[in-house]
């Protein structure tokens, strides 16, 4: 069974179309207008090995908030659509990654329970043009629409580009550990309540 799908969702704000694979081999392709949150979706595809196609015309000549926000709540949906009634996946993830000075830990549960506990004291107010704070709405609008428990802590860096960076190739890693089909699990709701 393919599990892929595709989102689109339109606000006064925002127009965004998301075609997601769980079981891709990282592709990806972006135009958000957003370059530095192109350069973060990049690292989950490549290291979540999910085909990522996302599009979005967002009113960023205010800023940058609604594209983000509302790109993470629409990968939200795309991913709580793709991963279906989620029988048979591993159901949790985790990653530690690296990057020079920076060390960055994730952990997912595909609990059908949303909550994003997010431990990250950036160094900057702003990677490039891109306000850091940003990266907290991110997060939040994705743990909402896919229903997944986050937390994301990132344990030392001092550079806010590394700190970003490992922070989404942890959760790219993360992902791919969580939604890998378990075969021993075939079939199998991986809760003992018998949803999630």
């Amino acid at each position: 069974m393919t599990r892929a799908a595709t989102v689109e969702r339109n606000t006064l704000e925002t127009q965004i179309s998301i075609t997601i694979d769980l079981d891709g081999t990282g592709n990806a392709k972006f135009d958000t207008g957003v370059p530095f949150l192109e350069h973060m979706l990049d690292q989950i595809a490549r290291h979540g090995l999910i085909d990522l196609d996302i599009t979005c015309k967002g009113d960023n000549h205010i800023d940058d908030h609604h594209s983000v926000e509302d790109i993470g709540i629409t990968l939200g949906q795309a991913f709580a659509k793709a991963v279906g009634d989620k029988k048979g996946i591993v159901r949790y993830g985790h990653s530690y990654v690296p990057l020079d000075e920076a060390l960055s830990r994730v952990v997912i549960d595909f609990s059908g329970r949303p909550g994003l506990f997010m431990n990250v004291e950036f160094t900057r107010a702003s990677i490039g043009k891109l306000d850091t704070q940003l990266f907290w709405e991110f997060f939040q609008g994705f743990v909402n629409h896919a229903g997944v428990t986050l937390h994301i802590d990132n344990i030392k860096g001092f550079n806010a580009h590394h700190q970003a960076e490992t922070i989404f190739k942890a959760f790219g890693r993360a992902l791919r550990m969580a939604l890998a089909e378990d075969p021993r699990m075939a079939g199998v709701m991986p809760s003992t309540k018998g949803c999630l």
